[in-house]
């Protein structure tokens, strides 16, 4: 149970407080800082499960808070960007129509999350698609562009590469979460 793989996934998990925190105050240094530890938290979302397999001590409990750790992390810098503000102004980081790619991540998470839980009462497991692995790394993306365009408010290319990202990641969400919901919708009376 106490395995690295599975310590490294609770240290993800521990971690979104303090990005929440970071995330609180506008000055470009906690920018700075946030990105430096959501960089480390993506390193050890790569680790755990690349230790897991090498080692062979993939566990039930790394398969159950994987996920979550992922899932609580994106909603919690999510929900942090539209709600924090610039450090060069009084605008949220996510504003505008730029809400909307956001909001479908998160429904689409909490959507996926309900549908792997009644598929798992079935024994229906739904592996991670090619696609899936995709949007992942351009929400990641995203995310770390756009708190990293906080740190650099004068660079806004930064922020527009988080922007676009952001975007992308939406886009495939819709396409993942459909196929998602074509597998469970085949096991609903």
């Amino acid at each position: 149970m106490l395995s690295v793989p599975n310590l490294l996934t609770l240290s993800r998990i521990f971690a979104v407080p303090l990005l929440v925190f970071l995330l609180w105050k506008p000055a470009p240094w906690d920018y700075a800082i946030t990105f430096v530890l959501y960089c480390i938290v993506g390193v050890t979302d790569y680790f755990d499960g690349y230790l897991a397999r090498a080692q062979g001590r993939i566990s039930r409990l790394g398969q159950f808070l994987d996920p979550i750790a992922d899932k609580i992390m994106v909603a919690a810098v999510l929900v942090m960007l539209m709600a924090s503000r610039k450090a060069d102004g009084d605008a949220p980081i996510i504003q505008d129509w730029s809400v909307i790619p956001a909001l479908i991540i998160l429904l689409r998470e909490i959507m996926v999350s309900g549908l792997r839980e009644f598929l798992a009462e079935l024994k229906v497991l739904v592996p991670v698609s090619a696609l899936a692995k995709w949007k992942t790394t351009f929400q990641l993306v995203a995310l770390g562009a756009l708190i990293l365009g906080g740190a650099f408010p004068a660079q806004h290319w930064i922020h527009l590469v988080g922007i676009g990202s952001l975007w992308a990641a939406a886009a495939l969400t819709l396409v993942t979460g459909w196929d998602y919901l074509r597998v469970g919708l085949k096991h609903m009376d």
